[in-house]
């Protein structure tokens, strides 16, 4: 099992809100460390948009609670009633990621017995909001994770995947039921690089000093995602329309498996270009034995000479299949551009 950064840094949050509600001698210090436990995030960003939220969430509880509290009590009813009302008014708000600390506040306030429940019930919303800065302190002073390197990597491990799938179906060698299966986890795959690519940028805008260098490389990894998706669709029509690729000319499937195992190459070498482990002629040299976008569409028409029926299902299917591969050839070539480019004014920027 795999321990990362968000991990520590909730258990270190949870430490310096206990021990702080210890110095200022606080009662009740582990509200403290389960607001500490909401309110930690992946990034500085987030923690910051987090910190606001979680005040506005906070306040809504404590408001809720003490204004339940003197105008009908503290039974468990009331209570329950109390923090629907809460959940509601988050929701309405667009708050609901602060729908769990809220209730803590309620109910750490509500529960609260006693004729000084309004001083008490400001010591303990003030312990839990303790937590809350705790858990913002930790995210300001420790490194976040570098997701330029963790999107990297999953993008390359995505997309080596994909492209090894390719090369089976192009040779009709993949087994149906398992590319299916196969299919349905890269799917999932992509939307955690998505999620990691959002990330990456999050902490971009976060410092408000977007330089050129972190601008264009922004630009390329947003490139090697779409990339990365164009090359998925080439997958999932190579394996919707398998049978009818077989039904195509023996020549005409040696142009598409050629085609094929040019393109991903390429794509191969632009991820190894990107981090510098390729020369630049390397990649252009292996890219002009590929055919135009024009000559394999002039090849797919020379196929429907060999139809007796020109409006056969196999056809439509097989043309599926060909603007596919010319769109994914298309984002090969936008990516190369874009690399190429930034390499061209940033060479030790990798």
């Amino acid at each position: 099992m795999k321990l990362g950064a968000r991990i520590f840094k909730t258990g270190i949050a949870i430490i310096l809100a206990l021990l702080l509600s210890e110095l200022l001698k606080l009662p009740s210090p582990v509200f403290a460390g389960i607001a500490a436990i909401f309110a930690i995030q992946p990034t500085i960003y987030r923690s910051y948009l987090s910190i606001i939220e979680q005040i506005q969430g906070n306040l809504i509880g404590a408001i809720i609670a003490v204004s339940f509290v003197l105008l009908f009590g503290n039974d468990v009813i009331i209570i329950g009633l109390a923090a629907i009302i809460v959940i509601t008014i988050n929701l309405k708000l667009n708050i609901e990621n602060t729908i769990g600390l809220s209730l803590v506040t309620l109910i750490a306030i509500m529960e609260t017995p006693g004729d000084e429940f309004i001083q008490f019930g400001l010591i303990r919303f003030s312990t839990i909001m303790l937590g809350v800065l705790s858990a913002f302190i930790v995210n300001l002073v420790f490194i976040p994770p570098k997701y330029e390197n963790k999107l990297f990597d999953k993008i390359t491990e995505v997309t080596e995947e994909i492209i090894r799938w390719i090369r089976y179906s192009i040779r009709h060698a993949s087994e149906h039921r398992l590319l299916k299966h196969d299919i349905s986890k890269i799917k999932d795959s992509i939307i955690k690089v998505d999620q990691l690519f959002l990330m990456y940028m999050e902490e971009r805008n976060y410092f408000k000093k977007i330089t050129l260098v972190k601008s264009r490389k922004l630009v390329i990894y947003r490139q090697m995602v779409a990339t990365t998706k164009r090359a998925l669709e080439v997958l999932k029509r190579l394996h919707r329309y398998e049978n009818e690729l077989q039904q195509m000319p023996t020549e005409f499937q040696k142009a598409v498996q050629a085609q094929l195992d040019c393109l991903i190459n390429h794509h191969e070498q632009m991820l190894l270009l990107f981090i510098g482990k390729i020369k630049p002629n390397a990649a252009l040299d292996n890219h002009e034995h590929c055919m135009s976008k024009q000559e394999l569409f002039d090849l797919f028409l020379a196929q429907q000479k060999d139809f007796d029926d020109p409006q056969s299902p196999i056809l439509f299917h097989s043309m599926q299949v060909i603007s596919s591969i010319i769109e994914y050839r298309e984002q090969i070539e936008h990516l190369e551009t874009l690399i190429t480019s930034f390499q061209a004014f940033h060479k030790n920027d990798h």
